[in-house]
């Protein structure tokens, strides 16, 4: 297949990967692997098409966006909501400035990625069991406390390693912290607009002198796929879990994961 038909292919799978959690790096990982896709160098591919699936929440929650915006002179409501998803998104900016090199150039590895999508399978099936029923704490999004939201931003940092899941690491953390599932779900979506723009214009500065014009159209392709997908996910998602649970989502981890370890041995 031509690289354009890669790009387009894996920008369906971080749209529809990047708000469940099965790690939509740990996928773009493995599938640049076994398809031998060659994008922009510094994997700043598998970067900058999140921000189209992170652009899809931006779309589908255009109006409680503005809301927030124009309320944060005179609402409260409205400036308590924008700091929870600054406190939250703050330990994953530390962490990833800190440690981009190491993640980029020793952790982005398939071998992983098929380890952590085993664990943290066996782990949302561990807190789902713990956590049974969303009655016992319940609170509204814009309720959720500045320590609650800055804990649910520890989990975060958690995703730094490929595999484990960025929206499974607030989700799940939220679940421990007695969130429940529509809440947490939802406040992973805002959490993902901070920390995934920053990551992608932090990679595309820092391979900016790389960038040429295919490399460009290659991104545009896959930004533009994931954008597509993203709108899917997220209009379906937080009735999925409600109905659900996270259950579906672990199995599906172990089944790949379990999956891919057997190739990496049978190569």
């Amino acid at each position: 297949m031509s690289t354009f038909v890669l790009a387009a292919l894996l920008g369906l799978v971080e749209g529809l990967t990047e708000f469940i959690p099965v790690s939509s790096t740990g996928h773009l990982i493995l599938l640049v692997d076994l398809l031998e896709f060659h994008g922009p160098p510094g994997r700043v591919f598998e970067i900058a098409i999140q921000l189209g699936a992170i652009l899809a929440v931006c779309w589908i929650y255009r109006r409680r966006l503005l809301e927030m915006i124009s309320g944060l002179p005179s609402e409260r409501r409205a400036r308590h909501f924008a700091l929870i998803v600054l406190i939250g998104f703050l330990p994953a900016a530390a962490v990833g400035a800190l440690t981009h090199g190491f993640i980029k150039t020793v952790l982005f590895s398939p071998w992983v990625v098929a380890v952590s999508l085993l664990l943290g399978g066996f782990a949302i099936l561990a807190i789902e069991r713990i956590i049974v029923a969303d009655e016992a704490v319940s609170p509204a999004l814009e309720r959720i406390s500045y320590g609650t939201a800055f804990k649910i931003g520890l989990f975060q940092t958690l995703a730094m390693i490929p595999g484990v899941s960025r929206s499974g690491a607030t989700i799940m953390g939220a679940r421990l912290l007695g969130v429940d599932r529509p809440t947490a779900a939802e406040f992973s979506f805002f959490l993902a607009i901070p920390t995934m723009f920053g990551a992608t214009i932090f990679d595309l500065y820092k391979n900016r002198m790389s960038l040429e014009g295919s490399g460009i159209l290659v991104i545009t392709i896959g930004f533009a796929a994931a954008f597509i997908a993203g709108l899917l996910v997220v209009r379906t998602l937080v009735i999925f879990v409600s109905r659900h649970g996270f259950a579906p989502f672990a199995w599906y981890r172990i089944a790949l994961g379990t999956a891919m370890l057997i190739l990496l041995v049978a190569r």
